[in-house]
This record gives C-alpha cells, sequence and structure tokens, in this order.
C-alpha cells in the first residue's frame, strides 16, 4: 500500500509545508480543516508539486468532538495521520477570565487525545502505519507566559507516550513532534529572536521525521533538545523566580 497521510489541521503552516514534500514525495494526501474553502488552493497546489490525490474532508472544528467520527469515516484508507491543528491563547486574557480554559483545553489538549483514541482503532492493520502529533516544547515546563498552552501540550505529550506503548505491539508508530518557536501566523504577535525557525524548515523536519525518522519524539529544530535539557534540570526554586 502506498503512503496515504490525513492531515488535521492541513491549513497550518507547518502543515502546509510538511504536505508540499510529501506531495513531492508522491504521496496521496487527505486534507481536513476549519475553513474547507482555504484548502482548495493548496490542494491544487499539492496536486502541482506531485500527490497523486488529493481529497478534502468536511470542516473540522476541533471544538465540535461529535463530528470526529464522521470525519475520519469520510476519509476511507489511510495508514498515516498528522494532527496539526492547535491554537496559542493570550496567556493573561485567560487569567482575566477563567471561562475560556475549557475551551483552549478543548481546542489545544481534549480535541488530540479524542482523535488519537479513535485513529489508533482506524490505523491497526495498515502497512507502516504512522500516527504523529505536532505538540510543543512548552508542554515541557510550565512558565508564566504560556502555562495554560503548556499544560495543555504537557498533557498531549504524556498521553501519547502511554498510547505509544500501547500500540507498540501492533506496529503503529507514535510521534511525538516538540517545536520550539517558529515563525507562523500563530506567532505573529511576537517578537521574533534568534531562536525562530521558518514554517518552511519545520516542515522539512517534519517530513524527515515521518519519512526517514527513527525517533519517537522529535525536537523541532533539534537544538531544542538541549535547551530543554537545560531548562529541566533548573531546580524549581530557582526556576519559579526566572521571567520566562
Amino acid at each position: 500500500m502506498s503512503t496515504t497521510t490525513l492531515i488535521f489541521g492541513a491549513t497550518s503552516a507547518m502543515a502546509e509545508h510538511t504536505a508540499r514534500l510529501l506531495a513531492a514525495d508522491g504521496e496521496k494526501l487527505i486534507l481536513a480543516a476549519r475553513d474547507p474553502q482555504r484548502l482548495e488552493p493548496i490542494a491544487d497546489d499539492l496536486r502541482v508539486r506531485g500527490a497523486v490525490e488529493v481529497r478534502i474532508l468536511q470542516s473540522f472544528d476541533a471544538s465540535q468532538p461529535e463530528t470526529f467520527q464522521a470525519l475520519i469515516d469520510e476519509a476511507g484508507e489511510f495508514n498515516q495521520v498528522l494532527i496539526a491543528h492547535g491554537q496559542l491563547p493570550d496567556q493573561e486574557g485567560i487569567e482575566n477570565d477563567p471561562g475560556l480554559i475549557q475551551e483552549q483545553l478543548q481546542i489545544n489538549q481534549n480535541s488530540t487525545i479524542d482523535l488519537c483514541t479513535r485513529l489508533a482503532e482506524k490505523l491497526e492493520g495498515h502497512e507502516n502505519p504512522t500516527l504523529a502529533v505536532i505538540s510543543s516544547v512548552a508542554g515541557l515546563r510550565g512558565r508564566q507566559s504560556n502555562y495554560i498552552y503548556g499544560t495543555a501540550k504537557g498533557a498531549v505529550n504524556i498521553f501519547l507516550q502511554g498510547l505509544r506503548n500501547r500500540l507498540q505491539p501492533a506496529g503503529i508508530r507514535v510521534i511525538t513532534i516538540l517545536p520550539g518557536f517558529v515563525d507562523s501566523p500563530m506567532t505573529a504577535d511576537i517578537d521574533k529572536g534568534p531562536l525562530f525557525i521558518s514554517a518552511e524548515k519545520a516542515g522539512a523536519c517534519i517530513h524527515k521525521a515521518l519519512t526517514k525518522g527513527k525517533l519517537d519524539i522529535v525536537y523541532v529544530p533539534f537544538f531544542w533538545r538541549y535547551i530543554m535539557w537545560v531548562i529541566l534540570v533548573i531546580p524549581e526554586t530557582i526556576f519559579k523566580r526566572l521571567k520566562l
């Protein structure tokens, strides 16, 4: 069976650049996003780049879990999944309105866990099945600047560890993708520093992880593995005084 990749959040910058490289490999692609109309030009571009087939699903809204199973059924057969949807909330805004917390946890945490649980069953029995999720290094240690977002991503990271352990006997590869700072529409309001990389470079890292890599946990780019190692070893008595 040739590779057929289902992408949730296919209008995200990282997902789009990853899809371009998968298209150049001659893969089949199934795209899902909140606004299917935005996917039309993306799909046309992927066909030009070499995708054997590109299909667009009905609207995918992470806040509506009751629609997830119908979307998966609509997708038909696939053996690779990339979950790339998410939202970077305003931490201060959430602190002023705690009612927003559940909304953000649904989008960044619960929806991913729900999808992965459903997709795991669908992937069993396929050739070289892969389930990859774009999470974040923000989920590795809570910081005052984005700890609600970090909480959601931290839960996703732990969930994927357990899912990986459970699905290992079935031969399903579960990849946790941990980007650092990526220059994309989601980070448009953040001042860009030297640690930022382009969405195009991030897409290349994700494509490599999907097609050539062997790691279960992939940092994007690789040097975030070492940055986070330093951050994780800082004692809490010191860390809580840092402005991060």
